[in-house]
C-alpha cells in the first residue's frame, strides 16, 4: 500500500510517498481503507519535531515512520472477535496518540476512537471533524464544561479548531466572539459568532471587554497578554504546549482565581473520544455542525499540503484524498 513516510524531522521535503506492507487486523482489530485524512498545524509540528515536547510522542530522534492520525474511510476486514463494526461500515476517527493515517490502510482496535460516519457528509468532511471538532470538544466540554450564557472569545476562529469551536460554543448557548483576519469575517459570522474582531484592525486584549473563557485555538497569544481580558474565575485555553504555559498552569493553580490551561486532547482515552465522535455525528446529521474545507490534495501531493499549512493562512481544514 502507499503511505507517507518520514525518516527524519524537517521541512515538507522529508515526506515521501512510498510502498509499505499492508497491515493485517488482529482478532480485535478492524482494517480500514482510508478515503480521506487531513493536514493541520499539529501534523506540521510532528513533522518538524517542534515544539520539542511533541518528540516525546513521535520519537526523540526521528518521527514515527507514517504520520497522520485522523481518518475517514470504509472497513475492509474485521478480526474474528470484532462485534461493534462490520465489513463495509463507513467509519471516522483518530489513531492519536499514535499515527499511521497518512496511508491507504490502517488497523485500529474496535474499541478505539472510532464511530460510524455521519450519513449526510462525505469522507473529507468527516475527517475534518476528527481533527478540529474533536479537539474543540476536548477543550470546551471536558476542560471548561462551557455553559449557556457564558462569554467566550475564540482566537483563530477561522482555522480548523476555531471554525468548529465557534459552532460548538454557540450550540452550547455561549455568547461567542471570534477573532480572525479581514477576509474571514463573513465566514466566522456565518458559523454563528455574535461578534467578530478583525485582528488586523484591533487587538482584542486592548478592548474594554472581559470574557469567561478565552480559547486561543492557534496558540498565537499568551496568558500574560490575555489575563486582563478575563473575568474573575475566567480561563485561558491554548492548543499549543510551551514551557511558558506549563509554568503558568502551575502558578495559576496556586495563586489567583484566573486559570491558564493546556489540554493534550490527543491523550484522552479512546472511550472519551469515541463518545465525542458519536455526539458530533448526531450534531452533523441534525445540521448543527458543518466542516469548512479550504483545499483538497491527493496523497501524492501531501508535501504541498504541508507547505500550504505552514503559511499559516489556511481557513478551516486541508483535506488529503487517499481513495475513492
Amino acid at each position: 500500500m502507499k503511505a507517507v513516510v518520514a525518516t527524519k524531522y524537517g521541512s515538507p521535503d522529508v515526506l515521501h510517498v512510498t510502498e509499505v506492507p499492508k497491515p493485517t487486523p488482529k482478532v480485535n482489530e478492524i482494517l480500514i481503507r482510508i478515503i480521506a485524512t487531513t493536514v493541520g498545524p499539529s501534523d506540521s509540528a510532528f513533522r518538524q519535531g517542534k515544539p520539542f515536547v511533541v518528540r516525546f510522542f513521535s520519537g526523540l530522534r526521528k518521527p514515527n515512520p507514517i504520520l497522520g492520525d485522523v481518518l475517514a474511510g470504509e472497513i475492509e476486514a474485521v478480526g474474528k472477535d470484532v462485534t461493534r463494526f462490520a465489513k463495509g461500515d463507513r467509519v471516522f476517527g483518530t489513531a492519536a496518540p499514535d499515527s499511521g493515517a497518512h496511508a491507504e490502510y490502517i488497523c485500529l482496535p474496535e474499541d478505539g476512537a472510532l464511530a460510524v460516519t455521519p450519513s449526510n457528509i462525505r469522507d473529507g468532511e468527516a475527517a475534518a471533524i476528527c481533527d478540529g471538532a474533536l479537539t474543540a470538544m476536548g477543550f470546551l466540554r471536558d476542560t471548561v464544561d462551557i455553559q449557556r450564557d457564558q462569554s467566550i472569545l475564540i482566537n483563530g476562529a477561522s482555522g480548523s479548531i476555531g471554525t468548529f469551536a465557534v459552532q460548538l460554543a454557540k450550540y452550547f448557548g455561549a455568547e461567542v466572539t471570534g477573532v480572525c483576519s479581514t477576509t474571514n469575517i463573513d465566514l466566522v459570522k456565518s458559523l454563528g459568532a455574535d461578534t467578530v474582531i478583525d485582528y488586523t484592525q484591533a487587538d482584542f486584549t486592548t478592548l474594554n471587554k472581559k470574557y469567561d473563557i478565552i480559547f486561543d485555538a492557534v496558540g498565537k497569544s499568551s496568558y500574560s497578554r490575555c489575563k486582563d481580558s478575563l473575568k474573575r474565575d475566567g480561563m485561558y485555553l491554548t492548543t499549543v504546549p510551551s514551557p511558558a504555559i506549563l509554568f503558568q498552569m502551575g502558578w495559576t493553580r496556586l495563586f489567583g482565581s484566573k486559570k491558564a490551561v493546556f489540554t493534550a486532547t490527543g491523550l484522552k482515552s479512546p472511550e472519551e473520544k469515541a463518545a465525542h465522535l458519536r455526539f458530533l455525528r448526531k450534531l452533523t446529521e441534525e445540521g448543527e455542525l458543518h466542516s469548512v474545507i479550504d483545499r483538497r490534495y491527493p496523497l501524492n501531493e501531501i508535501a504541498e499540503a504541508h507547505r500550504y499549512v505552514d503559511t499559516g493562512h489556511k481557513k478551516g481544514n486541508v483535506v488529503i484524498t487517499v481513495g475513492e
